[in-house]
């Protein structure tokens, strides 16, 4: 009895895990703005975001439109600018790029020009066992006042249809900690 009981609870764990491995984020998708709850100071009017996966990577890149400063509070972008692709907009602000995870645990690293020179950014994904992705950078280098390390992680979360891409996003860097959540739809 115990090992039937342990052979299905293998098997079902195997069947889990093989159901989350099947989630595939891959489309162009447009941030809702008015259901996304964003730190006002990321100043997004819209974002859009194409993603390409396989079974070995994740390639994002997006496309982020601001909204002029004057419509903004005073202060600068959560994190000091960057972010999860070094600057794309999916971070603690800054502009647009391209980042390439690797989804078999690998780091992976990127430069990006800032006020100081090229700052290099490590940047890390896994899928966990619900089948979500879990993206993370870092990035550390030298500014006026020492040392600066920012980071971000993200938990990206599929709908069972397919059509709905939530991004649970907290970014953390000396000016502060921001949480936000992004919501996108796909095209």
């Amino acid at each position: 009895m115990k090992k039937l009981l342990f052979l299905m609870c293998a098997v079902g764990m195997l069947s889990f895990a093989a159901m989350a491995q099947k989630a595939n984020y891959s489309g162009t998708w447009n941030l809702d703005v008015p259901n996304s709850k964003l730190d006002a100071r990321q100043r997004i009017e819209s974002m859009t975001m194409t993603v390409k996966q396989t079974d070995k990577d994740l390639s994002v890149e997006t496309a982020t439109k601001r909204l002029p400063p004057n419509d903004a509070p005073a202060g600068p972008p959560p994190g000091g600018g960057g972010g999860m692709g070094g600057g794309r907009g999916m971070g603690m602000g800054g502009g647009d790029s391209a980042v390439t995870y690797s989804l078999d645990g690998k780091e992976t690293k990127t430069e990006v020009e800032g006020p100081m020179g090229k700052m290099p950014i490590t940047h890390k994904a896994s899928i966990e066992a619900d089948g979500s992705v879990k993206l993370s950078s870092s990035r550390t280098f030298n500014g006026p006042n020492g040392e600066i390390t920012s980071t971000t992680t993200e938990i990206w979360k599929l709908s069972a249809d397919g059509k709905t891409l939530t991004v649970n996003r907290e970014a953390s860097s000396p000016r502060g900690s921001t949480t936000s959540t992004l919501v996108f739809t796909k095209k």
